[in-house]
């Protein structure tokens, strides 16, 4: 009965703080058109699905293929910034020390800086700069900020159009493996879009390396090519974002222990294939793609080791997406399920054997209304083999975390979005209940995040 007091109270409180936010952020809709809506004379609805950021129309899509060229050149500059409170179920360990020492309390979380845009009728550009008020503590305790590269996607690109036959032929050089991906099962830009910062239990621990762990790590160049609006290839190789390279990862240096630096063996490939079909207001994508990537480690001092070889990780995805868009209804659908093969020869990251795998499954479906209200519901699945070295805090040694994510939101503005969010987790690091052998149990990381998401341009 406490807990519920405590999240009534919270989630009062939070509302209030959106409101109050709303009503000193509220600016006229001619000013709050994004860069990209300002460039082309579109509204956010035309490329974002019912107005939610990120998720891309059959036209925000197109105009990403097309290099964000479409329209006029006009200024290439956006911030946005978040508010949010995070709760978690239970914020104490068995010995009474807190798990997340920001729970329960309204934050400013962070704020980014963009530069995109048309720079010629071929070239474009989408970079990211973003500041994170609550990074990591120093040995005093105290919270230190943190300002570093973000998404960053550059473009040429070439289209061919005939009687019979439209040819999108494009380059990118980018820092993030799918971020120049334009559906929203890829993970650079999948659900949950807005998710807690502080917390420490609020989501899975473990993920195939594609699901985050090389972002703004790397620089990635490739090809791509989409015909007749159908078929879409595309083939990118990576390597560290470092020397002439290392803007793409500011913020990310050799012996920082909170921020290290990835390095990478030669060149790693990733590739992409997807089938697509719009038809009046319906549009699908079935979709597949892969990443082969060589990772050496780092010594304790977060100092990259290039003397005792790599840990190799392969890993295969297969995705899909449907969405039907006619107003006042917007409907999408998402799934995507990867398969990740480890090689790890010197046992750098493994100890129990030199070979294991992780399995992460998502989907997701969303309704929004008016390009107003909307909700939506999500499923996570991650499965592995088991490990003593990987998963110590795991009493099984298992990184199998289940759960659920529902969450209601409110676009008061087309440059603005308040949202709940609960997750539920049904599974954690291998169990149901107890699964660190201390008595915690998965339902204690149960987290509810309450956020105010705005942009100014």
């Amino acid at each position: 009965m406490t807990h519920i007091v405590a999240i009534r109270r919270l989630l009062r409180h939070a509302w209030i703080v959106a409101i109050e936010a709303i009503c000193l952020l509220h600016v006229p809709s001619a000013l709050a058109l994004p860069i990209f809506a300002r460039q082309t004379g579109q509204s956010c609805v035309a490329c974002h699905a019912g107005g939610q950021f990120p998720e891309l129309t059959p036209y925000g899509r197109m105009f990403k293929l097309n290099g964000y060229t479409f329209g006029e050149r006009t200024i290439p500059v956006a911030v946005m910034a978040t508010v949010d409170m995070t709760k978690t179920r239970v914020n104490h360990d068995a010995s009474g020390n807190i798990i997340s020492p920001k729970d329960g309390l309204p934050i400013f979380d962070a704020a980014s800086i963009f530069l995109a845009g048309k720079i010629t009728d071929r070239i474009g550009a989408f970079t990211q700069f973003t500041y994170s008020n609550y990074d990591h503590q120093n040995g005093d305790g105290r919270w230190i900020g943190h300002w570093g590269s973000d998404n960053m996607d550059f473009r040429y690109v070439d289209r061919i159009i005939g009687d019979a036959n439209d040819l999108i032929l494009g380059a990118t050089l980018h820092n993030n493996p799918s971020v120049q991906d334009v559906w929203n099962s890829s993970p650079a830009w999948s659900y949950p879009y807005v998710s807690s910062s502080t917390s420490a239990v609020g989501a899975p621990q473990f993920l195939p390396i594609l699901e985050g762990a090389l972002a703004q790590q790397v620089v990635g160049a490739g090809g791509y090519a989409y015909w007749n609006r159908t078929i879409y290839a595309e083939l990118s190789f990576y390597s560290t974002a470092d020397g002439i390279w290392s803007f793409m990862s500011k913020g990310s240096k050799p012996g920082d222990l909170n921020h290290p630096q990835t390095y990478l063996r030669g060149h790693n490939p990733y590739w992409r294939l997807a089938l697509t079909h719009d038809w009046g207001p319906h549009s699908v994508m079935l979709g597949t793609f892969g990443i082969n990537v060589n990772v050496y480690p780092n010594d304790p001092n977060a100092l990259p080791i290039f003397t005792q070889g790599v840990t190799r990780y392969r890993d295969i995805g297969f995705d899909a997406q449907y969405q039907y868009l006619l107003e006042p209804n917007t409907v999408t659908a998402e799934a995507r399920y990867i398969r990740e093969n480890i090689s790890d020869p010197q046992n750098l990251v493994y100890g129990d054997s030199k070979s294991a795998n992780l399995g992460s499954l998502r989907l997701k479906l969303s309704y929004v209304y008016q390009a107003k209200y909307g909700i939506s519901l999500s499923f996570f699945n991650v499965t592995g083999s088991r490990d003593s070295v990987a998963y110590p805090g795991s009493a099984n040694f298992s990184p199998a975390t289940q759960g659920w994510t529902p969450e209601i939101f409110w676009i008061p503005v087309q440059n603005m979005r308040v949202g709940v969010q609960y997750t539920h987790f049904t599974k954690y690091l291998g169990a149901h209940s107890n699964y660190d052998g201390l008595g915690r149990n998965a339902s204690d990381n149960d987290t509810l995040f309450v956020y105010l998401w705005a942009a100014y341009w």
